[in-house]
């Protein structure tokens, strides 16, 4: 299902108009739509504004309040952005902005035609509809670079990317490949990581804590040490994040190998067992709560970051730990060296 059909059933199903986030929140929890953006409901409010304005009155939806929208076929009262409004055609006068790779996706899905769009093009229609806030010369070649890595970063993952290079600077989405090898891929690589995700459960406390480390490791942390064996009322590891040899970071770790989510108590106690000049990080098989996100992320407090389960696995897997890879050898025409440039 694509976005746009997801947000419709979201609309009919509440019968009021919701804000976009709103919406956004919904489809997740209904699993109607998936994406690897990191900024979901800025593209469902992107992608709304801009069928709104490519079809107008044909759109399904219409937007009947700022950030607010509700199915045309209700015959709302319409709701016009103010003229003064700075960029008010754009998505900067809706308050949402996109990174680089989730406007590629949004251009290709919405202007693609299933067909590969060369990384300029791609460019030139995200800066023309505004749903990228940079202040970058070259823009075209900070997306391009994006794509890449995420295409790298993805394939070392064992997922499948969302993009397919196609040579000369050309771009596609993975979804229009169909079930082919890719999709068997990913649907195997999906299997083998519920499995590893089980496995977690059924490790003893002191494995569990020295798979941690091994991963700490693995991510650039240097002078790891368990501090004690599954001590759930402190802090179990620490270690500093080390990057570039330049910026070091002492970090104090707790986890929790947990089935339920993790609340803003386990964060406020991580948060008080913290030593001078350290920051917390609270690594689950789980989740957590709204709260514990929350509390994690209030200002003028020393930070905690959050890993929950799912991160976890992805980075477990990304680094080699709990799995063995099985390559295959697939032959393509040699593009030649100037693919690499322009491209």
């Amino acid at each position: 299902m694509n976005s746009l059909d997801a947000v419709a059933i979201v609309l009919a199903e509440a019968g009021e108009p919701l804000h976009y986030k709103e919406i956004t929140r919904r489809i997740l929890l209904q699993n109607l739509w998936q994406t690897e953006g990191k900024t979901p409901d800025a593209t469902i409010n992107a992608q709304l504004a801009v069928n709104i304005k490519k079809l107008d009155a044909k759109s399904r939806f219409q937007r009947v309040g700022k950030g607010i929208f509700a199915l045309r076929a209700w015959t709302l009262p319409e709701y016009s952005v103010k003229a003064t409004a700075p960029k008010a055609v754009g998505i900067n006068s809706l308050g949402g902005q996109l990174s680089f790779t989730d406007a590629a996706e949004f251009i290709l899905q919405e202007y693609g035609e299933k067909q590969p769009m060369h990384y300029r093009a791609i460019t030139d229609k995200i800066m023309e509809l505004n749903l990228v806030n940079t202040q970058g010369q070259t823009p075209e070649a900070t997306l391009y670079a994006q794509i890449l890595t995420e295409i790298k970063r993805f394939t070392k993952r064992g997922d499948a990317p969302r993009f397919v290079k196609h040579g000369k600077g050309f771009i596609s989405l993975q979804k229009w490949m169909g079930e082919g090898l890719g999709f068997q891929i990913k649907r195997h690589n999906d299997e083998v990581r519920n499995k590893l995700h089980t496995q977690l459960y059924r490790m003893t406390p002191t494995n569990f804590e020295a798979l941690v480390a091994q991963l700490l490791v693995a991510l650039g942390f240097e002078d790891v040490n368990v501090t004690r064996i599954s001590n759930d009322g402190g802090i179990d590891v620490r270690g500093t994040l080390v990057v570039g040899d330049v910026i070091r970071t002492r970090m104090a770790i707790q986890v929790k190998r947990w089935k339920k989510n993790v609340q803003s108590p386990i964060v406020q106690q991580v948060r008080g067992s913290l030593g001078s000049h350290e920051q917390g990080l609270i690594i689950t098989t789980s989740d957590f709560s709204k709260g514990a996100r929350t509390e994690a992320e209030r200002p003028d407090t020393t930070p905690v970051a959050l890993m929950d389960g799912r991160q976890l696995v992805q980075l477990l897997v990304e680094n080699d730990i709990g799995i063995q890879r099985t390559a295959y050898d697939l032959i393509e025409l040699d593009e030649g060296e100037n693919d690499k440039l322009d491209l």
